[in-house]
């Protein structure tokens, strides 16, 4: 778990002018315990936002999945993802890279941290919410114990749209749903349609 840091508080109100972010929870707020956060995937400013949204003793503890092959950089990109959001860094492109990866989340959430996760792998235009990838739902059979957290983020992708660097000023929101978790005999892709369909309920709800 990470203290907060100058650094921490200044991306974090950077993050909050740019987005106008608006967090809710739907229902209740569960009670505190590793957690995996799951979302949909529209803008480089996704993660940044769930985790700017969180209260502090819930961001100290949570940690952003994020691509080596983006982020594992000199210069500004490479301190932001290990120095201040301490991102789970994985890799894509070898031979065993998903094995790899799932055990690379597990130790992370052994060691207490939650995790920031975009099932559906890559980037979309923000209309829809794609297929979610496998990654979800073997994290879900291996540590049935944490908390799945479905988070719909909206308007990400015209804040920030894919190839900009400049933000347009709109308000975005991060809406966070109640915990799933696997159920007994399902299968995985029963269990990753009903994640999905939790995705889009909750942005039906907005």
């Amino acid at each position: 778990m990470r203290s907060s840091s100058p650094a921490t508080a200044t991306l974090i109100l950077l993050t909050r002018l740019i987005t106008g972010v608006r967090a809710r929870w739907v229902g209740e707020a569960p009670p505190m315990g590793r957690r995996v956060y799951f979302a949909n995937h529209s803008s480089h400013l996704d993660a940044l936002t769930i985790w700017a949204s969180l209260p502090p003793e819930l961001r100290a503890q949570t940690r952003p999945v994020a691509a080596a092959d983006y982020w594992d950089r000199s210069g500004l990109r490479g301190w932001l993802a290990g120095k201040v959001l301490n991102a789970v860094l994985v890799d894509r492109s070898t031979p065993g890279a998903k094995r790899k990866a799932l055990t690379q989340l597990t130790d992370a959430l052994d060691e207490g941290s939650s995790l920031i996760l975009f099932p559906e792998g890559t980037r979309g235009h923000g209309d829809a919410v794609g297929e979610l990838r496998p990654g979800l739902y073997f994290i879900a059979r291996e540590r049935p114990q944490v908390q799945l957290i479905p988070v719909y983020l909206e308007n990400l992708s015209r804040i920030l749209p894919k190839g900009e660097c400049l933000p347009v000023p709109l308000l975005g929101s991060a809406t966070f749903g109640p915990p799933l978790h696997l159920r007994p005999g399902e299968s995985r892709s029963d269990f990753l349609q009903r994640a999905r369909s939790a995705l889009i309920a909750l942005g039906d709800e907005r």
